[in-house]
């Protein structure tokens, strides 16, 4: 089985970083691709940020493009969420996922096409 394990959430104030980590076990992570997703209360999940597993393309949220971007560390088994200049509606409990089926070049940007989902990290802007 797969699991997933989010790292990095926190309070900052409107215009600081932070950095989200995703550790990945229980098979080979670098032939899947990988997606970040968020999720504030009372609203529907939406799509953050993903990566194929080649690391050739990676489509982003028009809300965070030119703020945050993801990445990926094969030999650790990780994807990561460099969040710059955050705004209050960044304020969300960030959860990270994965593709069911390998050497996926074009990475989903609903979370209907992943199939593994961590527990989630919550991410707090004040303002």
């Amino acid at each position: 089985q797969v699991r997933l394990v989010e790292f990095g959430g926190g309070l900052v104030q409107a215009g600081g970083s932070l950095k989200l980590s995703c550790v990945s076990s229980g098979r080979t992570f670098g032939n899947y691709a990988m997606g970040w997703f968020r999720q504030a209360i009372g609203k529907e999940r939406e799509f953050v940020a993903s990566i194929s597993f080649g690391c050739g393309y990676a489509p982003y949220a028009d809300s965070v493009q030119g703020r945050f971007n993801i990445s990926r560390d094969n030999a650790k088994s990780t994807v990561y969420l460099q969040m710059d200049d955050l705004k209050p509606e960044d304020t969300a409990t960030y959860y990270c996922a994965a593709d069911a089926q390998p050497f996926r070049v074009l990475p989903g940007l609903t979370s209907r096409e992943y199939a593994y989902w961590g527990r989630g990290t919550q991410v707090t802007v004040s303002s």
